[in-house]
């Protein structure tokens, strides 16, 4: 009878709790516009740090540990929207079928981009950082198959949370616009 008492008790405290807050990651569009080498590409889900694929939003202290603020949610799984992102970015570029995995079509596409992120996360110093590698390669085509590295630094005007999601936006396209070109002539 107690452990009932006790969880109807822990039930009620949770139901009155105040919902989080939901942030956003709302792509920057790109101005580029490239001839796609390929037909098709997939996107593999992004891999992303432990913190980085938290639904709570990570931000960097001033001793350099990773706090978690759990008032504020992403308003999306952070691994599919980054991989949405990024593969509807691409796609917009290349003006060719860019898709996530599982693959939404029907046949192989010509290409798989497999992004592996080891830093993703806004600073104390003001500037969000995203680095890590990705590879593509051949699928549906004999296509070479590479390896880059990325490294990218965006200002935040101040640590406020629509900064923090416009530097990881503007973060997201620097990547999508470099993925691109090395699917493009």
């Amino acid at each position: 009878m107690l452990k009932k008492i006790t969880f109807l008790a822990l039930t009620a405290m949770a139901a009155c709790s105040a919902p989080a807050d939901r942030l956003a990651l709302t792509a920057a569009p790109s101005a580029l516009e490239l001839r796609p080498l390929v037909r098709s590409a997939m996107v593999r889900t992004v891999s992303l740090p432990t913190y980085a694929a938290a639904e709570e939003l990570a931000v960097e202290g001033p001793s350099g540990l990773i706090s978690s603020n759990e008032s504020v949610l992403w308003a999306d799984d952070p691994q599919r929207a980054v991989t949405l992102t990024i593969a509807d970015t691409v796609g917009d570029i290349l003006n060719t079928d860019v898709g996530p995995d599982p693959w939404p079509f029907v046949g192989l596409p010509d290409v798989a981009i497999d992004v592996r992120v080891t830093q993703m996360l806004a600073g104390s110093d003001g500037v969000f950082r995203l680095s890590g590698q990705f590879f593509v390669g051949g699928d549906g085509i004999d296509f070479p198959n590479s390896a880059h590295r990325f490294a990218i630094s965006q200002p935040m005007a101040d640590q406020e949370l629509s900064s923090i999601a416009n530097a990881q936006a503007a973060a997201l396209l620097v990547l999508s616009e470099d993925i691109a070109r090395k699917l493009a002539r």
